[in-house]
């Protein structure tokens, strides 16, 4: 049973990130994780943005972003700006506020789209792994490591793991996706 841990671990993984890639889509409301993966010149190195700044947000629809120092705010400014995040960054010198617009029908429609997309690729990975451990169980029954039955049943445990771990992905993007069309 502990070589289905390993199978089971992997689509956890799976599961985890495409949950982690969930929480950088904003759905109207201002969410500090749409800023997770931005990464800010500081000195040379490309570093987390929650390294160099204090994140807050002040009102719903706002995230408030305070460099810890001064000469970071064009290069947050610019990180921002070549993001994929869609938003302009207001600067008064001291700190970035970024405003998020009411979201269109149109952009929650693509932002579900978005969200199914990922949720499939995460499906493919669950299925994949899937793949791997029968093709890893067919070998140890060739090598008469296990016998047929122990092979069935494998192969059914297996089964019953990625139903579980694509029944878990569907009800995430079921959520998501009503929280974004819902907001």
């Amino acid at each position: 049973m502990s070589e289905l841990n390993v199978y089971e671990d992997k689509m956890a993984k799976a599961l985890d990130a495409m949950r982690e890639e969930f929480a950088t889509i904003r759905a109207g409301r201002a969410n500090p994780h749409i800023l997770d993966k931005l990464r800010v010149d500081y000195y040379g190195t490309p570093t987390p943005l929650q390294q160099v700044a204090n994140i807050s947000v002040p009102e719903a629809r706002m995230i408030q972003i305070q460099p810890w120092e001064s000469s970071l705010i064009k290069e947050i400014e610019k990180a921002i700006l070549v993001s994929d995040l869609g938003l302009t960054p207001n600067n008064d010198g001291k700190a970035i506020r970024l405003v998020f617009p009411e979201l269109t029908e149109e952009r929650r429609k693509d932002l579900v789209k978005d969200i199914k997309k990922k949720a499939e690729s995460a499906k493919v990975v669950v299925r994949n792994v899937r793949r791997d451990a029968n093709d890893g169980f067919k070998k140890q029954n060739k090598a008469s490591e296990i016998s047929d039955d122990e092979l069935k049943n494998l192969e059914n445990d297996i089964q019953k793991l990625t139903d579980k771990y694509i029944d878990f992905i569907d009800k995430a993007v079921d959520e998501k996706s009503k929280e974004i069309l819902t907001v």
